[in-house]
C-alpha cells in the first residue's frame, strides 16, 4: 500500500527527522514537503532526505497568499500524491496515534472497513511544564491533554483526513477533503472518524463554517486519535511565535493560542508504544550522509534563535506571561463565571 504524507514546513529542522522517522513507523512510505522562507536549514536537510530518495522536496508555489491552500493545489500534479493509494495531509507538529494492532495506517483502514476517507480528532498535548527545548523525541516529552472528549469549551474538535485514491475530491483542504456536486447517494464514498463511524452528515458536506474542519469529539477516538504538539517547549513556543505560520502569511500567535492549547488535565501515554520503533527509525535516519550533522545545526539554529528572541523586552515579557497563565483557557473561565 502506497501512502503518501503532504506537508508544508517553514524552520521545523530540528523536528523533520522525528517526525519522518515516526510516518513510516506507522506505514508511510513517501513525503512530499513545501517548504518556504527557511533560514535555520530545514530547506537544506530536506534536499539531503531528497538525494537519499526518501521525501520529494519542493519550493512552496504560493506567492504571499494562503501557503498550504496553494501547496495543495499543485500536490495533485505531482507523482507522489497521483500515485497515491492514501493521502496524509498533516503538520511537522501532528501525529497519527493508532490504537489497534501494531499501531500501522493499513491496520487503521481495515479497522475502520476501508473507507474511501478517515477523519483522526485533534488531541492537543499540553506544553506540560517543559521550558527547555531538549533534542530528544517530541512524543516522549509531552504526554499530558485537555479531556478528550472537551476542548476549552467546545465539544467538537477539529480534524485531519486520510484520503484514498478513488475519493471524488473536489479539492484538497487542509482538514478534510472537498467532494464534488451531484454524487447520486448509492455512490457516496464512505467516511468515516476515528472509530470507524459514519462522520456526522454537516461534516460531510461541508453545510456550514462551523462543521467544514471539525465535529463532536466524543467516541470518535477508538481506533485512532491525533495528537497535536502545537505548543512544545516553551522555547520552541517563543520561537514559533516569531516563525509565524506556514499555512497563512502573517498570522501570528499569541498567549491565547498557548492557552488554549494547555490544558494537562489529561495524561495520555499510549503513543509511546511506538517510542522504541521511532528511535530504531531515527537512528537510521541520522546515519544518511550529512543528515545528523544538518540536524545538529538546526538545533543550534533553533537555540540561536531563541536567544536573539529573548534578548528583546517584547519576548522576555510574552514568556513571563506564558509562564504565569492559567491552564484554562479563557473560554473555559468564561463558562465557569457564567455556571457559578
Amino acid at each position: 500500500m502506497r501512502i503518501t504524507a503532504v506537508t508544508c514546513v517553514k524552520n521545523e529542522g530540528p523536528f523533520l527527522i522525528e517526525w519522518i522517522a515516526f510516518n513510516r513507523v506507522i506505514g508511510v512510505t513517501d513525503f512530499l514537503f513545501y517548504s518556504n522562507d527557511c533560514d535555520d536549514g530545514t530547506d537544506t536537510m530536506l534536499d539531503a532526505l531528497a538525494s537519499e530518495g526518501l521525501v520529494t522536496h519542493l519550493p512552496n508555489p504560493a506567492e504571499g497568499r494562503n501557503y498550504q491552500m496553494e501547496a495543495l493545489k499543485h500536490a495533485t500534479r505531482q507523482p507522489a500524491m497521483a500515485g497515491a493509494d492514501w493521502v496524509w495531509v498533516a503538520d511537522v507538529d501532528e501525529f497519527l496515534n493508532i490504537h489497534v494492532g501494531d499501531g500501522t495506517i493499513p491496520e487503521l483502514i481495515a479497522a475502520c472497513g476501508n473507507p474511501h476517507a478517515i477523519s483522526l480528532t485533534f488531541q492537543f498535548m499540553a506544553n506540560g511544564g517543559v521550558e527547555t527545548f531538549e533534542d530528544r523525541p517530541v512524543i516522549e516529552q509531552f504526554t499530558y491533554s485537555h479531556n478528550p472528549d472537551i476542548w476549552c469549551d467546545e465539544l467538537a474538535q477539529e480534524v485531519k483526513t486520510l484520503t484514498r485514491n478513488d475519493f471524488p475530491v473536489q479539492y484538497f483542504g487542509a482538514h478534510r477533503p472537498f467532494m464534488k456536486g451531484g454524487i447520486k447517494k448509492a455512490g457516496r464514498p464512505g467516511w468515516t472518524d476515528g472509530s470507524g463511524r459514519d462522520v456526522p452528515w454537516k461534516f460531510r458536506t461541508a453545510a456550514n463554517k462551523n462543521r467544514k474542519r471539525k465535529f463532536p469529539a466524543k467516541g470518535a477516538r477508538e481506533f485512532a486519535t491525533l495528537n497535536h504538539y502545537a505548543l512544545r517547549s516553551l522555547d520552541s513556543y517563543l520561537v514559533k511565535n516569531d516563525r509565524g505560520d506556514v499555512n497563512r502569511e502573517n498570522r501570528e500567535f499569541d498567549d491565547s493560542y498557548w492557552r488554549e492549547r494547555n490544558d494537562p488535565s489529561w495524561e495520555d501515554r499510549s503513543i509511546l508504544r511506538c517510542l522504541p520503533r521511532l528511535k530504531e527509525e531515527m537512528a537510521a535516519l541520522m546515519a544518511l550522509p550529512g543528515v545528523a550533522d544538518l540536524h545538529a545545526a538546526a538545533c543550534a539554529a533553533h537555540r540561536a534563535k531563541r536567544d536573539a528572541l529573548l534578548s528583546r523586552p517584547g519576548y522576555q515579557d510574552l514568556r513571563a506571561r506564558l509562564l504565569a497563565t492559567p491552564h484554562e483557557s479563557p473560554a473555559e473561565i468564561a463558562l465557569m463565571e457564567l455556571i457559578a
